[in-house]
């Protein structure tokens, strides 16, 4: 007896999450998430999954992010009539990602000239299966699999899964692991009673600067962009990188460390988001922050701060005369309003574009981080003028040393015999795989897309 682990997705690539273990009685997929990125094969994310979903029992999903539940949808309507699990948190972020994307799926379907990989029916479908699961509790998931959850810090409701089949063989798999410590979120738990890990590493050879050096940067680089008197654009991920900025801009702005410049919140789903995080923040933030809530009520707005929901008050924005701060998605710059102000502002040698975050090979934001004069937006060529940041350390995912304190905290267990690196550029597994070993003393493996492994008490082993 013993689990076997298909790596569907996932291997040698940050986004795309999609793993199948099973064993002789039950198969249970982690993750189901659509690739990102301009290099993406069509047939990636449209064409037909590696397994049949009819025989799927149950899907776990580690987090809600758009590269860890994209295709949920499309493996319903392929036929997965299975139970969903995922934190509660989870289920209404997910239900406002997975909502928000089937227009822009649409529209990317009609210029490729496919059919849209999945309606808002297959969205409400989705979560007529859904049964919410919080942190540790030992749950059957599927015959002979039984799964439980821990935080790993990286968004609102983000977990590990640990997977014990029936003979009692152990897989855990981590989906992302937190840039800890969070101001908003604990600290993530660690995995010690696994017989093989399966690990992110998208930062696996890179270190972030400390929460405090960001904090300066971040608040030294929108002073010197204030003092220019341009606009401040800030393409962020509605999850996550949008709350983190909210929470340190109202801190600087208390602390009167920043002139007071309008603030705009320029997405529906940002502020929807944000809605949830202050939904469940009294149950899943840190002690720390949840005290602040207590209180101040909001940890997240302040005076000038304006959500623009509606159309016509994203247009009003540029009537704003004078230094202003724009956050808009899409965090890599490929879709959302950000787009518009890109193409209105970028051309301005007195405006200001700050990344911050991961920004995947081939995306509008990775060209303009490694420094291009020019970027395609809206299918027009839009000259870079502005002032281009790149602000390191503000990623959601740990780094190179924090996710090796991760493995060796699987290591002390005692019991974990091998860990794959996976969730990662192909460079970064493997550099956080020889660190494992190198360092830890550990029996590290960097997977291919489509490999199958089998799992037992003892070892792992190609099959």
């Amino acid at each position: 007896m013993s689990l076997r682990l298909s790596f569907c997705g996932g291997a040698g690539k940050v986004t795309g999450s999609n793993f199948l273990v099973e064993n002789e009685h039950g198969k249970i997929l982690i993750d189901c998430g659509i690739e990102q990125g301009a290099d993406v094969a069509v047939e990636e994310v449209y064409g037909p999954f590696p397994y049949d979903p009819r025989n799927i029992d149950a899907l776990v999903v580690t987090h809600s992010h758009l590269d860890h539940v994209g295709r949920i949808p499309k493996l319903v309507r392929d036929g997965f009539k299975g139970k969903i699990f995922m934190t509660p948190p989870t289920r209404d972020l997910a239900a406002l990602i997975l909502l928000d994307s089937v227009n822009i799926l649409q529209e990317e379907a009609l210029r490729l000239g496919r059919e849209p990989l999945y309606s808002d029916v297959d969205v409400e479908t989705v979560f007529s299966l859904v049964e919410t699961l919080d942190y540790h509790i030992e749950k059957e998931a599927a015959p002979g699999l039984s799964i439980y959850l821990r935080n790993t810090g990286h968004i609102l409701g983000s977990a590990s899964v640990r997977i014990t089949g029936d003979d009692g063989t152990v897989l855990a798999l981590t989906g992302d692991i937190g840039n800890s410590p969070s101001p908003l979120l604990p600290d993530w738990e660690p995995v010690p009673d696994a017989d093989a890990l399966l690990m992110e590493s998208v930062y696996g050879d890179r270190n972030h600067p400390s929460r405090k050096e960001r904090v300066d940067v971040l608040r030294n680089t929108l002073a010197r962009a204030i003092e220019r008197g341009g606009t401040i654009l800030i393409p962020a991920f509605s999850l996550e990188r949008t709350q983190l900025m909210l929470y340190e801009l109202s801190n600087f702005f208390s602390a009167k460390e920043l002139p007071e410049v309008p603030v705009f919140l320029d997405s529906p789903l940002a502020i929807k988001v944000t809605a949830v995080y202050e939904k469940w923040g009294m149950t899943y933030f840190k002690q720390e922050t949840e005290d602040e809530m207590k209180r101040e009520g909001s940890v997240f707005s302040f005076p000038f701060l304006k959500q623009t929901l509606r159309p016509e008050e994203s247009r009003a924005i540029e009537n704003i005369s004078g230094s202003k701060i724009i956050i808009a998605g899409a965090g890599m710059s490929h879709g959302g309003r950000i787009g518009r102000w890109e193409a209105r502002y970028l051309p301005d040698s007195a405006s200001t574009l700050l990344i911050i975050g991961y920004q995947a090979p081939g995306s509008p934001g990775r060209r303009m981080m490694e420094g291009a004069k020019s970027v395609r937006i809206g299918g027009e060529e839009v000259t870079i003028r502005a002032a281009v940041e790149n602000l390191e350390g503000w990623s959601a995912h740990a780094d190179r040393d924090e996710l090796l304190k991760f493995a060796e905290a699987a290591l002390a267990g005692k019991r974990t015999k091998t860990i794959f690196t996976a969730l990662g550029e192909p460079a970064a597994e493997r550099f956080l795989a020889q660190r494992i070993h190198d360092y830890l003393g550990g029996n590290a493996v960097v997977p291919e897309a489509g490999e199958t492994w089998e799992i037992t008490k003892s070892g792992v082993k190609r099959i």
